[in-house]
């Protein structure tokens, strides 16, 4: 791997063009689809990479950086969904001690914290369960919720009722009238090798760890059997509360601890970064002998105003981080390779093992990535190969123990499996993709898979067997058809399985969907480098769905002006606009767009921020700010309804300007463009 340093921008830009693209693959198969290809361990060094690239060269951080993402989408189920009055959301990671110091650095940075100023932090044990949110009213438990994709979750109240460690009533005096208390669901090592017993002697399936144990144990349709699983709580924070009872971190989980609800015996309150690996180093020395599992150590910033002050990145809190422990490995024997087919026509090769138990679970797959990754391992079907795994998603292979054995090395395909059509891959990219596009019985269906995915369109009932059965039909082609399925009626009713309350239950949530979020409509297209995020900022940015559109004819067209307004927007690059416009350029791309909008009507976005002189203007900042961090402004600016954008034009209404500003300040005053310093920002932002 090439160190950043020795990196021209070009380069670095094609990386992190790539590294979205691989890792916005694996957040969708993860949490849509519930099929991870990687480790948490490989997925990571992926993140890590990103972040080594953005810190060297900030300038060229992507929109659809994975650093926004958070959460698994809600899939079908039989229980009720909630959303969340306060984001739940996920935490970023470290992996080493210098990980750990650049993020007190960071913290310091951000807060303009002079030397010596005490920057104390909670540290914690970091519990592999599943996350829960609790919502007290006069001190009485009235909902309990999964985290589900931070935004929605699932209503299991009446779940959670029947945990012990869970009061249905919070003790002492000083109780806030609202009070949302968050933390995790799990087994303990002890009761999670009982239930094993218990279902091996019943003859039934056994779960692989005591995480989906937990996980498959609360959300049960039936109380009765949550009732009959050993479940446990710890609380590790709280949401939405009417008065929070205390300044600092510590003093909250103190205070929810007196009202009888069960926090960690770990956490500590420290004040050096010494301290804070110190006790990461002490929970890791006895985290095998801990009841419960746990995968790493979370430090929290101590004071509540300051962590107000850091507030949020798209994907987790500034003010916190998870100090991962690292992989576990094992030895087996690799004795296939099957070719699967993605969405975008990736072909992905994923190993088939010899079951092997790595840290406590059994598996059988390992991804092998890419055409690439399979020549630097040289592995082959009969190889031993040494895995690693890091959470509960399919391992990666790390070491080829018998490459030098006189073997026939492994021949990628060049042609689809699926649908016979030539695999090739593009100039500069490593991933090998089938030409077949719509005609691809595999990319047709996954890309319906992924329009009516939960992070998509979210229609209820066209899960994978659907759209399968759909297709083989002729129900369905392309996402437009989907809103034409009533003129199937008749003949879906005829069809085995179907009756007619579940016919019209699902022509009714797609009904619902007519008027879907542009966000999530615009995602749902599969427009690459477009993730949730970024589109979502487009929509931000344009105000629609059709306006989006209307850009990407233009780009499509070679429009230079088309270029400046997409680029101009804070965090998206070129790399977008020339999606756009590959995708617009594509008549049946084009095609599917109009007969999508023919069907529905996506609402026009509608800003959360709060309205003042400012609201809809465009801002820059510029130079070396001193009191604030950029990501400080920029969430300052969104604050007052203004966009934050990276590149001064005749559209924007104001640049602040730090020492050493150098073109954009140029760019201004030929523009004639009103420039501020600092102080005047300040007293902008005090008198909004």
């Amino acid at each position: 791997m090439i160190d950043s340093h020795q990196m021209s921008e070009a380069e670095v830009a094609i990386e992190l063009q790539r590294l979205a693209k691989k890792i916005a693959h694996h957040n969708r198969l993860y949490h849509a689809e519930d099929s991870p290809e990687i480790s948490d361990a490989d997925y990571d060094a992926l993140v890590r990479r990103n972040n080594e690239l953005e810190a060297a060269f900030p300038h060229l951080i992507r929109a659809d950086s994975p650093s926004r993402m958070v959460g698994a989408a809600v899939e079908a189920s039989p229980l009720t969904k909630v959303r969340h009055e306060q984001r739940m959301m996920s935490l970023d990671n470290g992996f080493s001690d210098e990980d750990i110091a650049e993020f007190v650095g960071r913290v310091r940075r951000y807060l303009a914290l002079p030397e010596g100023e005490v920057l104390a932090f909670t540290a914690e044990d970091k519990i592999d369960g599943l996350s829960l949110s609790l919502r007290y009213e006069n001190g009485e438990l009235v909902r309990a919720a999964t985290r589900g994709d931070g935004e929605v979750g699932e209503d299991v109240t009446a779940n959670v009722r029947t945990i012990a460690d869970i009061p249905e009533r919070l003790a002492g005096g000083g109780v806030p009238d609202i009070l949302e208390v968050r933390g995790e669901v799990y087994m303990s090592k002890a009761d999670f090798a009982a239930l094993n017993a218990a279902q091996e002697a019943r003859g039934e399936k056994l779960f692989a760890n005591p995480r989906n144990a937990a996980a498959g144990s609360l959300r049960q349709k039936d109380a009765k059997v949550t009732a009959a699983r050993p479940l446990r709580f710890l609380a590790h924070g709280w949401g939405v509360a009417s008065a929070v009872p205390g300044a600092t971190q510590h003093a909250v989980m103190q205070a929810i601890a007196a009202m009888g609800v069960p926090v960690s015996p770990l956490l500590v309150r420290v004040e050096t970064l010494e301290d804070l690996l110190a006790h990461y180093r002490e929970i890791e020395r006895r985290r095998a002998d801990l009841p419960y599992d746990i995968d790493g150590v979370v430090y929290k910033v101590d004071r509540l105003d300051w962590q107000a002050r850091l507030g949020f990145v798209a994907k987790a809190p500034r003010w916190a981080l998870a100090h991962k422990f690292p992989a576990e490995r094992a030895e087996t024997t690799l004795q296939a390779i099957d070719i699967q087919v993605g969405r975008t026509g990736k072909l992905t090769p994923v190993g088939r093992l010899v079951p092997v138990t790595v840290g406590g679970v059994v598996v059988s797959n390992v991804t092998l990535h890419n055409r690439d990754e399979i020549a630097r391992l040289g592995v082959r079907p009969g190889d031993r190969v040494k895995v690693q795994r890091a959470g509960d998603v399919i391992p990666q292979v790390v070491e080829n123990l018998t490459r030098d054995e006189l073997r026939e090395p492994y021949n990628f395909p060049d042609h689809c499996p699926e649908c016979g059509s030539e695999a090739v891959a593009e100039d500069g990219e490593v991933d090998v993709r089938c030409t077949g596009g719509l005609i691809c019985p595999a990319q047709q269906r996954e890309r319906l898979k992924h329009f009516v995915s939960r992070a998509a369109l979210d229609i209820d009932g066209l899960g994978e067997k659907t759209i399968a059965e759909f297709l083989d039909a002729g129900f369905i082609r392309l996402p437009g058809d989907i809103f034409r399925l009533k003129q199937h009626r008749s003949a879906i009713l005829a069809r085995e399985g179907w009756q007619e309350k579940s016919v019209d239950n699902l022509l009714a949530s797609i009904e619902a969907r007519r008027g879907a979020d542009p966000g999530r409509f615009l995602f749902a297209l599969g427009i690459r480098h477009v993730g949730a995020v970024t589109a979502k900022d487009l929509v931000k940015c344009f105000g629609s769905a059709e306006a989006v559109g209307e850009i990407g004819r233009r780009l499509a067209e070679g429009s230079i002006e088309a270029t400046a307004e997409v680029t101009a927007i804070d965090g998206i690059g070129p790399a977008v606009a020339e999606a756009l416009g590959d995708f617009f350029h594509e008549p049946h791309n084009a095609q599917v767009f109009d007969d999508l909008i023919a069907e529905v009507r996506p609402v026009a976005f509608v800003s959360t921020a709060r309205e003042t002189e400012w609201s809809g203007k465009t801002i820059v900042f510029t130079g070396k700010l001193e009191t604030m961090s950029r990501d400080e402004a920029k969430a300052q600016a969104e604050r007052l309804g203004a966009k934050a954008a990276g590149s001064v034009s005749a559209k924007t209404d104001l640049v602040v300007a730090g020492p050493g500003a150098g073109s954009k300040l140029k760019k201004a005053a030929e523009l004639g463009v009103r420039v501020v310093d600092e102080a005047e920002w300040a007293a902008i932002m005090a008198s909004a």
